[in-house]
């Protein structure tokens, strides 16, 4: 991607110089990381991380299930947790502790067993820990700073640090997690429940989210913001968005605020896509949508190794 070579320092998992995150990603399609590293534990991340270059950006990323990875590929160091962080253990207090690589199903199901109750809500999150104690994922009502103790991070600079919720300053959809910042570790907090209702109240979760979203489709999550007072699904609806096509992208028919790669669309499709219908919608009702997916990486054709793209994280 560069024509200099990143020299990298030791890192005793793997690193893949032009990785691809098409292979992976929800979306299916996006540029290269000029280098994909999967730590084999914290300690070696961190010893990584200590010994990279300062000014080399590094991005962390889960499953990319709210994620478009621009065409000209990602700059720098992407890191992915391997399957050695994904471990889920529950504790005394009600108490679940997920490593940043386990899926949001995996940590419910477990706090499920354990007659846990409060954390159904990431039955409907398809991302990792990680990423959602670094975006303030949410759905049905409750967010993961509603559930959050404190985690675990690894710093740019390779330090570790145990990070009370407070300190991630959450707001919707937000946390004030330092650039560069690999989240590795998530403590959560529920109350004492019934497993059968528990259970009840995660198929529920489980039908609504089969019977509105398109998740058998090539897609990124929710793409837009809620507004104040409203639903970003209702304010694209109402402005005629819903089937709206830029190549092979589309607005799902099925719930407006997804966006769809029907195949071979490109991440720059999908981008324009979505400006378009921020540009209709403003147009419609005076509302500008926030983007909540987030866009990562260089346009087509750019050059050079700094970063451009919104805001980064594991999702």
């Amino acid at each position: 991607m560069n024509a200099a070579v990143l020299d990298l320092p030791k890192i005793e998992g793997s690193a893949e110089r032009n990785g691809s995150l098409a292979d992976f990603i929800w979306f299916r399609t996006g540029g290269p990381a000029e280098w994909l590293a999967k730590p084999r534990d914290v300690a070696d991340l961190s010893g990584f991380l200590r010994a990279l270059d300062p000014a080399v950006p590094v991005m962390p990323v889960g499953v990319g299930s709210n994620l478009i990875v621009r065409d000209g590929g990602v700059p720098g160091i992407v890191v992915r947790l391997p399957k050695s962080f994904s471990a889920v253990t529950v504790e005394p207090g009600n108490r679940v502790r997920a490593g940043a690589g386990a899926m949001g199903i995996t940590v419910a199901s477990k706090a499920r067993d354990a007659g846990i109750a409060g954390l159904e809500f990431l039955r409907g999150i398809p991302g990792t820990t990680g990423g959602a104690v670094r975006m303030n994922a949410g759905a049905y009502g409750r967010d993961v700073s509603d559930i959050l103790v404190e985690a675990v991070l690894v710093l740019r600079d390779g330090t570790i640090e145990t990070w009370p919720a407070a300190r991630f300053g959450y707001t919707y959809r937000h946390s004030e997690t330092p650039e560069g910042a690999v989240v590795v570790e998530a403590l959560f907090e529920g109350v004492a429940g019934d497993p059968r209702a528990i259970g009840a109240e995660m198929d529920r979760i489980a039908e609504e989210r089969e019977a509105s979203q398109p998740l058998r489709s090539r897609t990124g999550g929710s793409t837009f913001k809620n507004p104040p007072g409203t639903k970003a699904w209702k304010l694209i609806d109402e402005a005629g968005c819903r089937g709206l096509c830029v190549g092979d992208a589309q607005v799902s028919e099925k719930h407006c605020n997804f966006l769809l790669n029907l195949g071979n669309a490109s991440a720059a499709d999908i981008e324009a896509l979505g400006e378009e219908v921020r540009r209709r919608v403003r147009e419609a009702s005076g509302v500008s949508l926030e983007w909540e997916i987030q866009r990562v990486g260089r346009f087509a054709g750019d050059s050079g190794r700094q970063n451009v793209g919104v805001e980064q994280g594991n999702a």
